[in-house]
């Protein structure tokens, strides 16, 4: 039962991730309250074991269809996969406990712009071009990459609103960029948990088989529908980011 439980936890996380990022609002809740008396590396590194192969699966998907900026956003993903280890590596020296406050209200000011700003996103109309698009991408890289490492949640809504707003991508381009990053900075977490021993592999393959049915379906949503439908799925993520962090930073 405990398995049917994540694994359709898992599908849903898939499916929302595969849109716009912030699947891990759905799994990682799941699966603490599933399993109340784990280890917490455990569930997250097992989360991490699922969720890679929905976000992989989304960026290969994505490319089919949409011009990735390649030339900038590989050498951004390889920073993201550093960072993130470096940030993996620190939390385990300092305490993201300072950043659990902050977060609801970094989330708010997100969801505001985005809000007030009601063309952002709307018309793909990047901003730079050669070496300037590839620095101020591996920019974005290193910070959220070391932020997912160190803390993580939102990485996905992050990288996003980050293309959109820093790049001038639309929405639709953006979300299938911010699948590439994250799927290095996933990476990373994931290698570090599974050399701890923090993956539970027989729960993990078969939630990843779960969570690619929802990548699919959430990516073809995706596709299908355009940059419009990303951002009203966008400010329903980071909307529910604000609750759920807020309610962990405040009420818990």
């Amino acid at each position: 039962m405990d398995l049917i439980t994540v694994s359709l936890a898992s599908l849903a996380a898939g499916f929302v991730d595969a849109i716009v990022g912030g699947g891990g609002l759905i799994l990682i809740p799941a699966l603490f309250a599933t399993f109340p008396a784990t280890h917490p590396a455990t569930l997250l590194g097992t989360n991490k074991g699922a969720a890679i192969w929905g976000t992989a699966l989304s960026t290969w998907q994505f490319s089919r269809r949409v011009d990735l900026r390649w030339a900038a956003l590989l050498p951004a993903a390889l920073a993201g996969f550093v960072a993130s280890l470096a940030g993996a590596w620190v939390v385990t020296v300092i305490s993201p406990g300072f950043l659990r406050k902050a977060l609801p209200f970094i989330l708010l000011a997100v969801l505001a712009y985005t809000l007030v700003k009601k063309e952002l996103g709307r018309t793909h109309a990047p901003c730079f071009s050669g070496s300037t698009e590839a620095l101020v991408a591996v920019a974005i890289g290193l910070v959220l990459g070391f932020y997912d490492g160190f803390f993580g949640p939102g990485t996905g809504s992050f990288f996003v609103f980050a293309l959109v707003r820093l790049l001038g991508y639309d929405f639709l381009n953006a979300s299938a960029s911010a699948k590439l990053l994250n799927t290095a900075t996933n990476l990373a977490a994931l290698t570090l948990f599974a050399l701890r021993g923090h993956v539970w592999w027989h729960f993990a393959v078969v939630m990843a088989l779960a969570n690619v049915v929802g990548s699919v379906a959430g990516t073809y949503m995706a596709l299908r529908h355009g940059a419009g439908f990303v951002r009203v799925v966008f400010i329903c993520v980071v909307g529910a980011l604000i609750l759920k962090t807020g309610f962990d930073a405040f009420l818990r």
